[in-house]
């Protein structure tokens, strides 16, 4: 099969908010994943986090005076992203950290409209700094329209405003960004798993890397996490399965009405009789949604399989409407018609035949 796309995430936030800070740990947390760096303004990416994330080389975008990253204009984007996606860097993902002062809106809107077939976009990911929020706020008006297009927020240095105080800002924020998933985090730390997939941590025959020197780095970092709770305790997971096929119009009639909270949709859906050759692979961060159709693998089980993901979501409900969605017998079979909805989120270079 031909390899997936790589996810292109944006990285937003005004001055101070923790972008890098934030950057860092998940350099540091992949464990592995090959992460590709573009950022638009200087800052102070770790060296030591990039070697332990495999991004030396070609997996990497080098300025002439040596810099481990780049700072880049966005007309430049296509070109860097051509150079990141070559399948020689084998990166799983790319992060762009867009400057304090950024339009991340632009940056998203190239992405959108880039040509480059190799990437899908990942979402835009925009920080807050909790404490300095309405100071922020005041000097930088245009962070409401900021928030109202982010696809998730990081309410960083939640640990500065308290539990009351800060549930209250979550929803201020939850109102100003349009119902999308707003997580709480402290020095950055989030689960990499709420933005992309981590790649299995496998045997390593041979020398050992930079990355098992830092193995008792991480286990102190470990320890710090236990004290704050589990970084993927402000986030529930929804696992679906369902034997029966799924009637395409009611899947999208969910999709279109996802919940506030609901940040991303990843797996594969069977949708029977109206594509009996093709599985289709969903890919939907906040209001972005992409289907890719692939050929049945050989000897595959027909199911469909979907992960969930967001914060303040009735897991309940989710269940309750996605199970909806089945196509219950012969009798409530698509018409010929019912893949159109479908199909008008697949790339016309992916569709099926």
């Amino acid at each position: 099969m031909a390899r997936k796309p790589i996810p292109v995430i944006v990285l937003a936030g005004f001055l101070g908010s923790g972008k890098t800070t934030l950057l860092n740990h998940l350099l540091r947390a992949s464990r592995g994943t090959r992460i590709g760096v573009i950022v638009n303004d200087f800052g102070s990416i770790e060296i030591d986090a990039m070697t332990v994330a495999g991004q030396l080389g070609d997996s990497t975008v080098s300025l002439g005076n040596g810099c481990l990253c780049c700072a880049v204009d966005a007309s430049e984007l296509d070109v860097f992203l051509d150079k990141l996606t070559r399948p020689a860097a084998r990166l799983d993902v790319i992060v762009i950290e867009a400057s304090g002062l950024a339009e991340p809106q632009e940056l998203v809107r190239m992405l959108l409209a880039s040509d480059n077939e190799r990437i899908v976009y990942g979402g835009l990911v925009q920080v807050v700094d909790a404490a300095e929020f309405d100071a922020t706020r005041e000097r930088h008006p245009e962070i409401d329209r900021q928030l109202g297009i982010a696809d998730l927020i990081v309410l960083n240095k939640a640990d500065r405003i308290g539990e009351a105080a800060g549930q209250l800002l979550r929803e201020r924020i939850t109102a100003l960004a349009g119902g999308a998933a707003v997580m709480p985090a402290t020095y950055g730390r989030i689960d990499p798993e709420l933005l992309f997939e981590c790649r299995p941590r496998t045997e390593r025959v041979g020398q050992l890397s930079f990355e098992d020197l830092r193995d008792d780095d991480h286990d102190d970092d470990h320890d710090d996490e236990d004290h704050d709770g589990h970084l993927h305790a402000a986030y529930e997971t929804v696992s679906f399965s369902s034997a029966g096929p799924l009637h395409p119009r009611r899947l999208l009639d969910f999709l279109d009405s996802r919940p506030d909270g609901l940040y991303r949709i990843k797996g594969f859906v069977d949708f029977g009789a109206a594509d009996p050759h093709n599985r289709y692979a969903i890919h939907a961060v906040g209001r972005f949604l992409r289907f890719h159709p692939e050929p049945w693998p050989d000897g595959a089980e027909r199911v469909t399989q979907l992960v969930l993901i967001g914060s303040g979501i009735d897991t309940g409900a989710l269940l309750k409407e996605l199970d909806a969605a089945r196509t219950a017998g012969p009798q409530d079979a698509p018409d010929e018609h019912s893949m159109w909805g479908v199909l008008r989120f697949v790339q016309e270079e992916e569709a099926a035949p």
